[in-house]
């Protein structure tokens, strides 16, 4: 009789647990919930400002809970190969960061954590075909880069808020972008030769450019010569005109000293004119 009394308490006491498994849920303030009831969201938990987390109740049996992580969350999309603008073909690695802002969306449209990633991965995938294939694998691998993962990340936020997923995209980032080993020395052989051919066009017009500028300094140094020659020349027709010996003995000075240097020798009469300024007087008389 007691055998059967204790057996009786044990399957009492066990039901009684199972049924307050079933009725008392704790909610981490790192989660958010929504309480599922026949298959319909009925309500939601910490995911909104009057939510709150912490211990909840549900009605047992008849209800179950789904638990959402509301921090950023990482997504590592599927290796693929994407045609660039230039018909070059790339092996793509990616990956994805958003977070869960709208549960019952993110439950109805994608099932889950555990099926989100299979069904988010072909939005991603169109989002990166997308903006990369408009693209040259040049502007993918080095250039503009930055750029573009900038484009694939709101073109994929854009796509997220037309499909009403329930999620934000934070952040999307390249992992890698190569060049299939079959075309590599042959893109690199052509990105060498463009960047050569594009050194000498800058070499050639770094040349024209400085031959323009040593003509034009030339030129107007040549104008500036004649400018100062003339006015040189007319102060001197001015001075000479005011005292014609002043200019007389003048241009016998230019004249020794152009002509006595080092090691010149003159043979000239004493009485020649040329000499006439080494006498006495003022006209060398």
């Amino acid at each position: 009789m007691n055998n059967q009394r204790s057996i009786v308490y044990g399957v009492l006491a066990a039901v009684a647990l199972l049924v307050l498994s079933q009725t008392f849920y704790v909610v981490d303030q790192t989660k958010q919930a929504v309480v599922i009831r026949v298959g319909e969201v009925v309500r939601t938990v910490n995911a909104g400002p009057d939510d709150t987390p912490g211990l909840k109740l549900k009605i047992p049996f008849f209800e179950s809970k789904i638990l959402f992580d509301k921090r950023n969350q990482a997504l590592q999309v599927n290796r693929q190969e994407i045609l660039t603008a230039n018909q070059e073909r790339l092996m793509v690695d990616a990956y994805v960061r958003y977070r869960v802002n709208d549960p019952v969306r993110y439950y109805k449209r994608l099932g889950g954590d555990q099926t989100a990633g299979t069904r988010l991965n072909p939005v991603i995938n169109a989002s990166l075909r997308q903006v990369l294939g408009a693209a040259s694998s040049e502007d993918i691998i080095s250039r503009r880069r930055g750029a573009l993962v900038g484009q694939v990340r709101d073109n994929l936020a854009q796509r997220a808020d037309s499909s009403r997923l329930g999620l934000k995209i934070i952040d999307v980032r390249l992992r890698s972008a190569d060049l299939p080993e079959a075309n590599q020395d042959a893109v690199f052989d052509r990105m060498k030769t463009a960047r050569q051919q594009e050194a000498a066009r800058v070499r050639a017009v770094g040349e024209q450019q400085r031959r323009e500028i040593i003509a034009t300094a030339t030129q107007e140094a040549e104008t500036i010569r004649g400018q100062a020659d003339a006015e040189r020349a007319k102060i001197y027709a001015s001075s000479f005109g005011k005292d014609p010996s002043f200019a007389a003995f003048y241009r016998s000075m230019a004249a020794y000293e152009a002509s006595m240097t080092d090691g010149t020798t003159m043979v000239l009469s004493p009485d020649s004119a040329f000499f006439r300024y080494f006498g006495k007087g003022p006209a060398g008389q």
